[in-house]
């Protein structure tokens, strides 16, 4: 494997230790291989780790198969993904409703993942950032090689990958709010989630009403974090449910109405800021 980047003009000049471990995230085996076998190009010359690195330079990255060892994926059918944005690193989808986002058994062969696969196949595997549930369609992020991931995932953690999303509840908001409370497991269900103020992960969700209607509102909501339904727990814990919600609310239609509808995100290694939405959504 070969990865070539460019640093971006707003880059901060940092020596190339500190851009593999700091920056990039490389597992410290990875770069005690890169170190090892010369791994890494600056504008195509050898360097060492003590080198600086600039905004402008053309760095090479050169990984061998056996550094991050493929994962035996069954391949889906790649009509079924549809491309939002994609490049040489990451890819995002819109993912149908209904779908899983990934396989929970080695012999599944029907999930978001299994289809990106044959989509991106040979020459790359689609690696899992986040997650949506199979109930929820829209806009879902996968790195397209493991140097990547890691990198994604931190930009996640620290909050600076943007989701919004569609959703119609039951009943008739009034104002745009801020549900902070905080969700752990429920102990009688294993599939469901719930409002655990003591025992529960920290979970912010912003609502913003898009418009009413007599006994429902469609809203966008705003995550701070991601925990496992987090949308579905908080609105199911002030009254409104969400419309179609089969686990936290009477399902009374074919699907849960909640879209990603918004992803926006700066890409690690190029500064450009990538927005998409997936359309259409559950409104226009």
């Amino acid at each position: 494997m070969e990865f070539t980047m460019t640093l971006p003009q707003q880059f901060t000049e940092m020596t190339v230790k500190d851009l593999l471990e700091k920056e990039w995230l490389v597992p410290r085996k990875v770069r005690h291989f890169i170190r090892t076998r010369k791994g890494l190009l600056i504008n195509g010359a050898t360097c060492h780790f003590q080198d600086l690195v600039h905004p402008g330079d053309r760095i090479t990255v050169i990984l061998e198969t056996s550094d991050y060892p493929e994962r035996q994926i069954l391949l889906g059918d790649p009509s079924l993904i549809t491309v939002l944005y994609e490049d040489e690193h990451l890819i995002i989808v819109n993912k149908p409703a209904g779908m899983k986002t990934h396989p929970n058994q080695p012999i599944e062969q029907d999930t978001l993942l299994n289809h990106l696969a044959a989509y991106l196949a040979p020459d790359h595997q689609p690696h899992v950032v986040h997650r949506l549930d199979k109930e929820t369609s829209g806009a879902i992020l996968f790195a397209k090689n493991p140097f990547v991931l890691p990198i994604l995932g931190r930009l996640l953690e620290q909050k600076v990958i943007f989701r919004r999303y569609q959703a119609l509840v039951h009943g008739k908001l009034t104002k745009n709010l801020t549900i902070n409370k905080k969700i752990g497991r429920d102990r009688h269900d294993r599939r469901k989630r719930r409002i655990d103020p003591k025992g529960g992960k920290p979970a912010v969700t912003h609502v913003q009403i898009a418009r009413s209607f007599s006994n429902q509102t469609a809203i966008f909501c705003q995550l701070e974090t991601g925990r496992t339904h987090q949308i579905r727990v908080h609105l199911a814990s002030i009254g409104h449910p969400l419309v179609g919600d089969p686990l936290y609310s009477q399902a009374n239609r074919q699907r849960l109405m909640l879209h990603a509808y918004e992803l926006h995100l700066t890409h690690p290694f190029t500064d450009q800021v990538i927005s998409v939405q997936a359309l259409p959504g559950l409104w226009t």
